[in-house]
């Protein structure tokens, strides 16, 4: 499942109260949280080549590439950055497990682990 929204859709499918429930009761739940973007998807792509050359459509795809930059910003600052970077050795962590992932290209998963062991050692160290 690629998001927890999907996930939690099929989960609800499963265990609602009246039928269609259980597994196809997920099913239903997780083709209807799909569908539209799917059909979406279908019912733009025969135009998608001359829409794009559009000054205007180029201009509205800007302009939701800069939105989504500040959206995701504002998702990393308010959850993740208040809760996470408490002090000076939290910050380096971050920026050490950024540069990992960004400039070395280390797999996710050695960064997170990295990162707990880093924040364990820190915590060990802060006690």
């Amino acid at each position: 499942m690629p998001g927890p929204l999907f996930t939690f859709a099929a989960y609800l499918g499963t265990v609602v109260g009246p039928p269609p429930n259980g597994w196809v009761g997920g099913v239903i739940c997780v083709l209807a949280i799909f569908l539209p973007s799917f059909l979406l998807l279908i019912g733009a792509l025969p135009f998608w080549d001359t829409l794009r050359r559009r000054p205007g459509v180029q201009s509205a795809l800007r302009g939701i590439n800069a939105a989504v930059v500040g959206l995701l910003l504002a998702a990393l600052y308010t959850p993740v950055w208040t809760s996470a970077i408490l002090g000076p050795a939290d910050f380096a962590i971050g920026v050490l497990a950024f540069l990992l992932l960004a400039l070395w290209t280390v797999p996710p998963w050695v960064v997170v682990i990295f990162g707990a062991a880093a924040a364990t050692v820190t915590a060990n160290f802060a006690t």
